[in-house]
This record gives structure tokens, sequence and C-alpha cells, in this order.
């Protein structure tokens, strides 16, 4: 396989990040260049599954049955899961330039080729990446791991150790650490599950029309919701009070979760720390944005206005060029 191949499917996978992440994607941007590829095939692959899982959601919510669906789904899913891992086995075979007559004819085929390069590249244990997958089987539905509504904050944390804690950890040795990367893990696991909880907040309505409920049942049932209720709330987009106080509460869940991650920044490597600051403020401005908007998540998705996310990215760049070392 010759370099071009592999040049190839980073900038496919950098176009995806660049579509798609909005905020990973300007995060990035604070890198180190040669980090910046590693970053965007982590993040291609991801998205790649999750697509994959929408889609079948959405067929099946569209279908009114399941079991077609979620077979397809769950078997491809195993062959994603069946090819990485085989590639991962075989040694790396990059060779020198020239014709190239291996080129991945799908985009998914460069999207692994690329992933498994940067889990060699950097030392990733490919067992982040099993947990992920077996957290995704969790949101396809009609499969046996199939969840659509989780009754504890604990039950959701299991969910999101494969979600989103696991996305931490891959990206941990990518960015690099200043302490042995054990000591780093835990942190760098807490922002993942922060990142993803606020994803559950702005998405209420969107995970509703997929049949989902992320947000946890008893902390829900506190204020008196139930999924009902926020069917409701999303027929008729507009948001019950008794919902805003249980979105406010989590809110303040949400945000002792950052609390804890955030120090681990100082963990990492002087030059990626701007990157990482940068996702975590423009994540936690998705909770302002939701707040401010006086928690009303049924008309609306709560998003960073860009004016917002540019001015806090020019922030850490000028603090990464005045201060390269801190």
């Amino acid at each position: 396989m010759s370099p071009a191949t592999l040049d190839r499917a980073y900038r496919d996978c950098r176009r995806i990040a660049a579509a798609h992440g909005r905020t990973y994607f300007l995060a990035t941007r604070l890198l180190e260049p040669e980090r910046r590829p590693a970053v965007h095939a982590l993040y291609a692959f991801a998205r790649l599954v999750d697509d994959l899982v929408d889609t079948a959601e959405d067929g099946a919510v569209a279908a009114n049955s399941d079991g077609a669906h979620a077979g397809a789904a769950a078997a491809h899913l195993d062959r994603l899961e069946y090819e990485l891992r085989g590639r991962l086995l075989r040694p790396a075979e990059i060779g020198g330039g020239g014709a190239d007559h291996t080129d991945p004819g799908t985009l998914e085929d460069r999207v692994l080729l690329a992933v498994s390069d940067t889990i060699r590249r950097y030392a990733i244990a490919p067992e982040h990446f099993w947990v992920f997958l077996d957290s995704m089987r969790m949101d396809i539905p009609g499969s046996p791991q199939y969840r659509d509504r989780y009754p504890t904050m604990t039950a959701l944390r299991e969910y999101m150790r494969g979600s989103a804690a696991a996305i931490g950890l891959q990206l941990l040795p990518v960015l690099g650490t200043v302490v042995p990367v054990a000591e780093a893990e835990p942190a760098a696991a807490a922002l993942g599950e922060a990142f993803q909880l606020t994803n559950f907040l702005r998405d209420v309505a969107e995970d509703l029309d997929r049949g989902r409920v992320y947000l946890p049942a008893d902390d829900l049932a506190a204020f008196g919701v139930d999924r009902d209720l926020l069917l409701e709330c999303r027929r008729t987009g507009t948001t019950d009070p008794r919902v805003r106080r249980a979105v406010s509460h989590l809110i303040a869940v949400n945000r002792d979760i950052y609390r804890r991650a955030v120090p681990g920044i100082d963990l990492l490597l002087p030059r990626v720390r701007p990157a990482i600051r940068t996702a975590a403020t423009l994540y936690g401005g998705i909770l302002e944005e939701i707040e401010r908007h006086d928690h009303e998540i049924f008309s609306a998705r709560a998003t960073v206005p860009t004016h917002r996310r540019l001015r806090v990215a020019a922030r850490e760049f000028t603090t990464r060029t005045l201060h390269p070392a801190h």
C-alpha cells in the first residue's frame, strides 16, 4: 500500500470531522499539525459507527418494526469490528511510491485504514474500541443489548463508559501526557462523559424521535417528568416547567463532571492543552445556551454562536503562542 493511499484516507477523515464536528474540528485546529490526522481518524470512526446506528434507528421508527433493520445494523457493526480486528492483527504494509493497486474502494474502508494506522502509531489500547462498539450495540433497536431508556445515572454511566469515556481514552495517547498515561485516564474518561451528557441534554427532542430517552428516569421522576410528558412536549414544541426544572438539575450534575475532569487537562502535554480547553469551554457553552433560553429544549437546538466559538479558539491560540510551555 502506498503512502498516497494512507494520505487519502486521512484526508477523508478530516473532511468528515470538518463537516460534522464543528466544535471538535475547531479545537483540533489548535493542535500541532502532526497530531491532527490521528484525531480526525478517531472522530471519523466514531461518526461512521454513530451514523450506522442512527440510520438503523430511523429505519426502525419509519417501518414501525425493528427486526430487519436491527439485524442488518448489528451485522454491519460486527463486520466493522471484525475488519478492524483483522487490520490490527496484520502488519502495516505501507510501501514506497508508484502505482497504488490496493486503494480501499469505499469511504468506510478508508476510515478503517486511517484509524487502524492511528491505533498502531500511537499504541492505543484496542480494548477502548471494543468497549465503544459494545455501547453502540445498545443503541440498535431489537438487538439483545438494546436499551431505549436508563433508570439511573449509574446505568447511564455504564453506557457512557463505552460511548464517551472510551473516546477520551482513545485520544489520550495521541494528545500525550506529562505523567504516566494511567494517571491521566480518570480525568480523560470524565471529560468524555461530560461531553456526552451535554449532548444528551441538547438532543432530547432528536433522541425522542428515535425512540430513546437518555436522561436518567429517576432524576426526571424527582421533578414529575416521565417519557409521556417528554413526548407531549415534543408534540407541542413547548417545554413543561417540570422539564425545565429537571434539565436545570441535570445541568448542575453535568457541570460537576466538568469540574472533576477539567483539572486533568494540566496532565496533558502543554502544547495540546489549549485545544482541549477550547473543546471543554465550548461544550460547556452549550449548557449556557440552554440556560439562556430558559431551558427550552423542544423549540430549538442549543448551539454556541459562531462568533463565540471563534473568540474562544482565538484566545486559546494566543495563549499557546505567547506561552508555548503552558
